[in-house]
């Protein structure tokens, strides 16, 4: 069985839990938007079978902040956040509209924490190039939650456990990054994996799988495989906020289990 079947079998057979699943996608190259390949294809066929959330709200890597901040414009501006791509890729737009009252209903869900409105950002390829695959009607509303550079990665994870009322509220909840993310090692060429990226994304799915959010989120205790594969934790911290979000009924399903350019984990996975 396919990593896309088994999720969409998952979601054939009725999710676990009533509320909305809880997806981590492993975006790996900008390309994957325009692309067909193996990542991208799972991404259409997991979307086509998602229920149709209310709005999604996505935890990007390329989003970074000083204090957390939610989109909360009527259009979110699509963001070419990258260089040296082809002009395909930059033509790119996906148009779909945000919600400020969606926002505003973050923001007090969040409560104890300083949650700012934002009316600048938009929607970053961590978002787009993800749901213009699986959602590519672009007509569900969509927002943004940043990463506050000045937060540990367990005060990440319980922020991200406070979202938890918006799956009983019809939001999806996305997280985009890359668990193994180390670009300066990145092999354009062959592609074969190194050794510490394949230890470590098989280390991290073993605690996924058992729910050890306390370890993953002290990722510099899990030896030298983890520094390499997190040189900067930005890719990897989306990953903490969809699994601290899993609930005892969730089944955790994953899909695109495979590494990328030898030092790019494409894990991703479902909780539903």
């Amino acid at each position: 069985m396919t990593d896309a079947t088994a999720v969409v079998r998952a979601l054939a057979d009725g999710p676990a839990s009533p509320a909305m699943p809880v997806l981590f996608v492993g975006h790996g190259n900008p390309m994957n938007a325009i692309e067909d390949n193996e990542f991208s294809r799972t991404w259409r066929k997991v979307g086509s079978n998602l229920p149709i959330p209310r709005a999604i709200l996505c935890v990007s890597a390329h989003w970074e902040t000083a204090g957390t901040y939610v989109t909360a414009m009527e259009r979110p501006r699509t963001i070419h956040d990258f260089g040296g791509f082809p002009d395909e890729l930059f033509a790119v737009q996906y148009p779909a509209p945000g919600s400020p009252a969606i926002a505003e209903e973050t923001r007090q869900t969040l409560t104890g924490h300083t949650i700012l409105l934002d009316h600048e950002w938009g929607l970053d390829h961590g978002a787009w190039s993800v749901l213009v695959r699986m959602f590519p009607g672009a007509n569900v509303p969509v927002l943004q939650l940043s990463l506050d550079v000045g937060m540990r990665p367990d005060q990440h994870a319980a922020l991200a456990a406070m979202l938890g009322t918006l799956r009983d509220r019809g939001v999806l909840i996305l997280g985009s990054g890359n668990i193994v993310h180390n670009l300066r090692r990145a092999r354009w060429g062959e592609g074969k994996p190194y050794d510490w990226a394949i230890e470590f994304d098989q280390t991290s799915k073993d605690l996924i799988e058992k729910n050890d959010l306390a370890s993953l989120a002290n990722y510099p205790s899990l030896g030298a495989a983890a520094q390499l594969s997190i040189p900067t934790n930005e890719h990897y911290l989306p990953m903490l906020y969809a699994l601290a979000l899993r609930r005892k009924a969730d089944k955790l399903t994953f899909f695109n289990e495979s590494l990328d350019l030898g030092s790019i984990s494409m894990r991703s996975f479902m909780l539903a």
